[in-house]
C-alpha cells in the first residue's frame, strides 16, 4: 500500500465563491491545508485578503467579484484561468439567507436570492468546466447547499427552495460532465455558527434558538467540520462519488 495520504490536491487550483468568512473560509483553509492551492473569490477584498494571510504565501490568490454581476463571471474565470494556469475544481459556498414566512415574501428579494445562491453558482460551474478552463484530466465541482433543501423550516421559503434547486442541478450536471471527468456533488449542512447563520438566529427568540440547538444530537456544527467533508468531496483522489448529496447535520436528520 502506498504512504502516501488519502487526500493530496498537488498544488491544483480550486475555485472557492464565499471565502471571504464562515463555511467559505473554513473550506479554503482546509484546502490550503491539503495541498490545494485556492482562488478567493468574493465582494470584500479585505476580508478576502484576511483569508489569503491565513493560507500558506503563493498558495491563494484574491479576486474580488459581486456574484450577483453574473454576466461577468465566465469572462473573469477565463482570464484567472490565463493568469495562474488550468482550474480543477470549484467549491460554491456564496449564498444569501434572509428568515421570511410566506405571509412577508416578496418577489424582488426572492429574485436576488436565486441570482446569488442559484444562477451564480451554475454560471461559475460553467465558467470553471469549460474544456479550456479546467483540467484536461477532469476536476470536480461542489456547491454547499443545506440540510433545509430536505426539511421543512418555517421562515426558510425562499432559501430552501434555492438550496433545493441546487441539488437538483447538481444531478444534472454530475450526469452530463461525467464523460469529462467532471465529478459534481452536493454538501448539505445542518445549522453552524458562521456569520451568516448567526445573523438570521438574531431574527429568534431565545427560546427559538435553544430549541432548534437542541434537536442535534452531537450539537451545533463548527465550519472545521463542515470544511473537512467539503475537502474530501473535491480531493482528487475521490474519483468515484458523483451526483450525490452528503448530509453533515450533527444527527439532525436522523431524528
Amino acid at each position: 500500500m502506498s504512504d502516501a495520504p488519502f487526500i493530496d490536491f498537488e498544488a491544483r487550483w480550486v475555485v472557492v465563491p464565499g471565502a471571504s468568512s464562515g463555511l467559505g473560509r473554513a473550506i479554503a483553509l482546509e484546502l490550503g491545508r491539503c495541498g490545494a492551492r485556492v482562488i478567493l473569490v468574493g465582494r470584500n477584498q479585505e476580508k478576502l485578503e484576511e483569508t489569503q494571510a491565513l493560507l500558506p504565501v503563493g498558495r491563494a490568490r484574491v479576486v474580488v467579484q459581486d456574484l450577483s454581476s453574473v454576466g461577468v463571471i465566465g469572462s473573469r474565470m477565463r482570464e484567472v484561468s490565463r493568469e495562474v494556469g488550468r482550474l480543477y475544481g470549484l467549491c460554491y459556498c456564496a449564498g444569501v439567507v434572509e428568515t421570511r414566512p410566506l405571509a412577508s415574501f416578496e418577489a424582488a428579494r426572492f429574485a436576488r436570492m436565486i441570482d446569488v445562491n442559484v444562477t451564480a453558482g451554475l454560471e461559475m460551474a460553467r465558467a470553471v468546466s469549460r474544456q479550456d478552463v479546467i483540467e484536461p484530466a477532469g476536476g470536480a465541482l461542489l456547491f454547499v447547499t443545506s440540510i433545509y433543501a430536505w426539511v421543512g423550516m418555517p421562515g426558510q421559503l425562499a432559501y430552501s427552495a434555492t438550496k433545493g434547486a441546487m441539488i437538483a442541478a447538481a444531478r444534472v450536471l454530475a450526469v452530463e460532465l461525467a464523460r469529462r471527468r467532471i465529478r459534481v456533488n452536493t454538501l448539505s449542512p445542518g445549522l453552524v455558527h458562521t456569520p451568516l447563520s448567526d445573523g438570521a438566529l438574531r431574527l429568534l427568540s431565545d427560546e427559538q434558538v435553544k430549541e432548534l440547538e437542541a434537536a442535534y444530537p452531537l450539537g451545533v456544527g463548527a465550519p472545521e467540520d463542515v470544511a473537512r467533508c467539503a475537502v474530501f468531496l473535491l480531493a482528487p483522489q475521490n474519483r468515484w462519488m458523483t451526483g450525490a448529496d452528503l448530509v453533515v447535520d450533527g444527527g439532525y436528520m436522523a431524528r
